[in-house]
């Protein structure tokens, strides 16, 4: 589908020889959204909400990797296993207190797969008995604290993405810094990736594992994210640090600690590549006003193809992410662009395991021809990519959209991502770059929105997708059949992507928090014909998302881990 046909068939064969596992998938990033309709489904048995979860084995051709990359790769996967504590201080707090009071194995599992007591599946709800509601700040805020009470605080870095605040026993507020509240994790991480470096044989790779190492200590990661993106041949990857805001429902100020390593495809790589240089164009050709797309994006952009091989801390938590769009910098995304990393093991399996099933049940049965893995492969690649659209500033003096925007920026951003990036396809196709039929693009999509809205309102995503979803609706851009079983509109779906889009960017540009709040407040809830239809999927035990079988012993690697 990318534009030569032995590409193609070359893209399609790596994708089906990497995949190792089963199933399923997330959406890369999440945030708690409060106004739902979803209700917990109390017929679940434990048993049932961990069967949601289908195991997938995360591999990789490991013989193409030479003894010092081996080596590499067991340091990195020691150094995120310490984001898993380090995000379990920040989402909960103390996890064996926690554990102690659990009897049943089955409920310290999925207690485990969640990182605390509240279903990420579920929006959120407590499933332990005697847990109340998850906290909208989690645990980087005191649970009793208000925001006007934080607001009227006087502390400089309070909305610092990097310290947690506390209160001192006479009431008032303060602020930790990250690298000093969860140093007992960040300490041995450092370390870890210090190690890792002494056997990466690629100069500018060994360069960002040193300075990442050091950011970790100091909580300033802009070196590294810059030294990040002038990377371009190394074959082995890693994500660490604290990145993605989610998990901070109050504000979308905190970041959650997170890591993933990574074994990149480099001729894939290169292929796709050249999807960048038409960035400045698609920008230009934004359906919205010329005010909303003054920014020029960033051409030094990557996109790139990876197995992943392991999953840590927030990237780990309730729906996994299939791709990941980074840095998060603005001012690192201003100078150099950012890297879109498409997870191609993850995907396949995700593809494979719910997308098809999904399709089997809710699309019209004439219009599931056009479910195709291309066609997912695109449009979750160009989501990354329009991530890099649009505007980051507000055109009226409010900052930027993502301060603007408050703890709704997440879903709408995800929102913008998942609408541009099939405007995208649209520009492209009709530009000859991409081949196929759109109707194979957009069937794909609309089956998509179903997968991702079974991830609740509680999600980025599934805030994102509902509000697409209700949006089609009120323009046409899919009927529901008696059998309900929806078939898509193509003529009407394309009015539908083209103004949304619009108001989307509008939205971000103006920093209308109001407007956003509306749009959520009505559209971003799930209808109770939705919900029956979608319980059509559970009844066939369709997996919601997927779990991991990882690790070094998984990969074959033990013998090169010179510390067991």
């Amino acid at each position: 589908m990318l534009k030569y046909s032995s590409f193609i068939i070359l893209l399609l064969a790596i994708i089906f020889s990497a995949c190792q596992g089963t199933q399923k998938e997330r959406t890369p990033k999440k945030i708690s959204h409060t106004q739902t309709t979803k209700k917990p489904n109390h017929d679940l048995t434990m048993q049932d909400k961990i069967n949601q979860y289908a195991k997938v084995k995360l591999t990789t051709d490991t013989k193409q990797l030479t003894d010092n990359e081996k080596k590499l790769i067991v340091h990195l996967i020691k150094a995120v296993q310490y984001m898993d504590p380090a995000f379990w201080e920040q989402t909960y707090g103390n996890k064996e207190e926690l554990m102690s009071k659990i009897k049943d194995s089955l409920t310290k599992k999925y207690v485990d797969i969640n990182y605390g007591p509240w279903d990420r599946l579920e929006d959120n709800k407590p499933f332990v008995k005697g847990v109340g509601p998850k906290p909208a700040g989690a645990n980087f805020y005191p649970k009793d604290m208000t925001k006007a009470e934080f607001e009227k605080a006087e502390l400089p870095d309070k909305s610092s993405q990097y310290t947690i605040i506390r209160r001192r026993p006479s009431g008032e507020l303060y602020t930790i810094p990250y690298h000093i509240a969860y140093q007992q994790y960040l300490k041995p991480a450092s370390e870890e990736l210090l190690k890792a470096a002494k056997f990466a044989d690629n100069k500018m790779f060994k360069q960002y594992l040193q300075l990442r190492a050091r950011a970790l200590l100091d909580d300033n990661f802009r070196p590294s994210d810059m030294q990040w993106m002038d990377m371009k041949d190394n074959h082995i990857d890693i994500v660490i640090g604290p990145i993605e805001n989610y998990e901070d429902q109050l504000y979308n100020y905190k970041t959650g600690y997170e890591g993933n390593v990574l074994i990149k495809d480099m001729e894939w790589s290169k292929k796709l590549a050249r999807f960048i240089q038409f960035l400045p164009e698609l920008q230009k050709n934004l359906p919205v006003e010329n005010k909303y797309k003054q920014e020029k994006p960033g051409t030094r952009s990557d996109l790139n193809a990876y197995d992943v091989v392991y999953y840590a801390g927030e990237a780990n938590t309730g729906g996994k992410t299939i791709a990941i769009n980074l840095p998060n910098d603005e001012a690192v995304q201003l100078k150099k662009g950012t890297r879109r990393l498409q997870l191609k093991n993850v995907m396949k399996a995700k593809f494979d395991k719910i997308l098809v099933p999904i399709a089997n049940i809710i699309i019209a049965p004439e219009q599931r021809k056009h479910i195709k893995f291309d066609a997912f492969f695109a449009n979750t690649m160009f989501h990354e990519v329009a991530h890099g659209l649009g505007i980051k500033n507000t055109i009226n003096g409010k900052g930027m959209a993502r301060t603007a925007l408050k703890e709704h920026y997440s879903a709408i951003e995800e929102g913008k991502a998942d609408i541009l990036g099939l405007y995208m396809v649209d520009q492209l196709h009709k530009k000859g770059e991409l081949d196929g039929d759109m109707k194979d693009y957009m069937t794909t999509f609309m089956a998509s929105i179903f997968r991702s809205i079974r991830f609740g309102a509680a999600d980025a995503h599934g805030v994102a997708n509902m509000i697409r979803f209700n949006y089609f609706k009120d323009k046409g851009a899919f009927t529901r059949n008696p059998d309900g079983t929806y078939k898509v509109n193509y003529d009407k779906m394309y009015d539908a992507m083209k103004s949304l889009s619009g108001l989307l960017l509008k939205l971000q540009g103006d920093g209308d928090y109001e407007g956003v709040s509306k749009l959520i407040k009505e559209k971003g809830v799930v209808p109770a014909q939705l919900k029956q239809d979608l319980q059509k999927l559970n009844e066939a035990h369709i997996p919601v998302d997927i779990i991991f079988d990882q690790g070094i012993k998984t990969l074959g690697l033990e013998q090169f881990d010179q510390e067991k």
